[in-house]
């Protein structure tokens, strides 16, 4: 740019994209838990994907979130539960996924998980 240019106007910086849009800047929300249902994913991949239907707390958002882990979860309708972003890439319209371990959320799953398991809240084996 020239400098006549500058003087006239300044520089526009570029604005910051919201990673996850519900949560306005915030790494995880709160929320409860209105329906819980079950879908199957995108194409080359097939299974049934629980997700729950969750309203935040701070903002009375709706969203679509991913239940994390295999089998029994005992979530249910006005659970509360904590929420963090990035779902799960095969199923479209899920963008965010529930915590295990905080709130009404049940940590422990029945599984010997040996990678990956502090997002699961499974014990580490000796």
């Amino acid at each position: 740019m020239r400098l006549q240019q500058l003087i006239n106007k300044n520089r526009i910086s570029k604005k910051r994209k919201k990673k996850a849009k519900a949560f306005d800047y915030a790494p995880h929300r709160k929320g409860v838990i209105y329906k819980i249902a079950v879908m199957s994913p995108r194409k080359p991949n097939s299974a049934r994907r629980t997700f729950a239907k969750v309203r935040l707390l701070f903002n009375n958002k709706r969203l679509f979130a991913k239940i994390p882990g295999i089998g029994e979860h005992y979530l249910q309708t006005h659970s509360i539960v904590f929420v963090r972003g990035h779902g799960p890439k095969d199923s479209p319209g899920i963008n965010y996924h529930l915590i295990r371990g905080l709130c009404d959320f049940i940590k422990l799953e029945p599984y010997g998980r040996k990678n990956r398991r502090s997002k699961f809240g499974v014990k580490k084996l000796i």
